[in-house]
């Protein structure tokens, strides 16, 4: 009966609970204390894992930021290319201003001569006249880079002109140009013009 008595006091005041490292120690106080505290902890985390930005975030920012450039890019190479357009137009219309003016005197020389030859029998005057309108034409081209291809008794080039015809001319003239139908003309290191020839077989 005694050892019945000592264990109905041991557990009264514990109500089932056998007191441990395991079990709450809230020295007199409120245990509901103990959890408010643990939730407030519990928010406070929360609270500051919400104030850094998260990943998806970071690559929508980053996505943003490339978009902007390919935007940018893409202006500036339109405008380029616009701009490249316009220059290779005015680079076409000066360049051909350019030759039609340095052609206008040598006109101008042409119909004086015609003028000249209704009202004078003189032959060699209008002849050297024409020679010098010959020579005026020539250093206009000259002067804008344009030079006369010279393939009379050279090997036939085909490089550099076009044969129209052939010609027995002997051993000596065979595969050479023999005639030539008409001037080629060199635009600097370019072919403006292939002469056309007779070449010897």
């Amino acid at each position: 009966m005694e050892q019945e008595k000592i264990y109905n006091e041991a557990i009264d005041g514990d109500e089932g609970f056998a007191p441990g490292d395991g079990y709450p120690s809230c020295e007199g106080e409120s245990c509901a204390n103990v959890a408010d505290e643990t939730g407030g902890a519990t928010d406070t985390m929360a609270d500051a894992s919400a104030a850094e930005p998260s990943a998806a975030d970071e690559h929508a920012a980053e996505i943003a930021r490339w978009q902007d450039k390919y935007l940018r890019l893409q202006a500036e190479f339109d405008n380029y290319r616009k701009r490249t357009l316009r220059e290779k137009m005015e680079l076409v219309q000066t360049g051909g201003r350019d030759v039609l003016l340095a052609m206008l005197p040598v006109r101008d020389d042409v119909q004086r001569a015609v003028a000249a030859m209704e009202k004078s029998d003189d032959v060699e005057a209008l002849r050297a006249g024409v020679l010098l309108i010959s020579q005026k034409f020539t250093e206009a081209l000259r002067q804008r880079g344009v030079t006369e291809i010279e393939v009379a008794g050279k090997e036939f080039d085909p490089d550099l002109s076009e044969a129209v015809a052939r010609f027995a001319a002997g051993e000596e003239m065979k595969g050479k140009v023999v005639d030539t139908v008409q001037t080629g003309y060199m635009l600097g290191e370019k072919v403006l013009r292939f002469a056309k020839v007779v070449v010897g077989e």
